[in-house]
């Protein structure tokens, strides 16, 4: 998460062992667009692969837990809560991802809300992949984060439905 580099280039994991816990959530979103066709089957539960949202959401939680096997330096957390949101969206032919993550520690949860999102999309794709190659993963970002010394950030302009 945090990172400190020196003069000649080693990087190394900042110390929060001094810092106070506190509660620490994050929220994270994107979306994964496709064709209509692949956004009916998903949605009637159709696919051949089975339930793609089902298994999509407990992949992002999967990867929320294992952040930190996947981003270096990054600390590895004892999560409290992670919940995935899928929602279809018809009209722009999507599945909009929202992650939300929290811990009661000493460092936040903002890289295990946005790989939470990542993930999850990532497994909509490759559970697709066969019927929609054009399948196209935008709009990932962090929206919202609570806790810690920094306080509470909210981005302004809200993109999910």
């Amino acid at each position: 998460m945090l990172t400190h580099f020196t003069p000649g280039g080693e990087a190394h994991m900042v110390d929060v062992g001094a810092k106070p816990e506190t509660a620490r959530r994050a929220l994270a979103e994107g979306r994964i667009q496709m064709q209509l066709a692949t956004l009916t089957l998903i949605e009637q539960g159709a696919h051949a692969k089975g339930d793609v949202l089902g298994v999509a959401r407990l992949a992002g939680i999967m990867g929320a837990k294992r952040t930190a096997d996947l981003i270096p330096l990054c600390h590895p957390l004892s999560l409290t809560r992670v919940e995935i949101e899928l929602t279809p969206v018809a009209d722009e032919s999507s599945v909009w991802c929202r992650a939300t993550v929290e811990t009661q520690g000493r460092t936040g949860v903002e890289m295990e809300a946005l790989c939470a999102v990542q993930i999850s999309l990532l497994t909509i794709y490759d559970m697709c992949k066969a019927i929609d190659r054009g399948m196209r993963i935008s709009d990932v970002q962090l929206v919202e984060k609570a806790g810690g010394r920094s306080g509470h950030w909210r981005r302004e302009t809200q993109d999910a439905p």
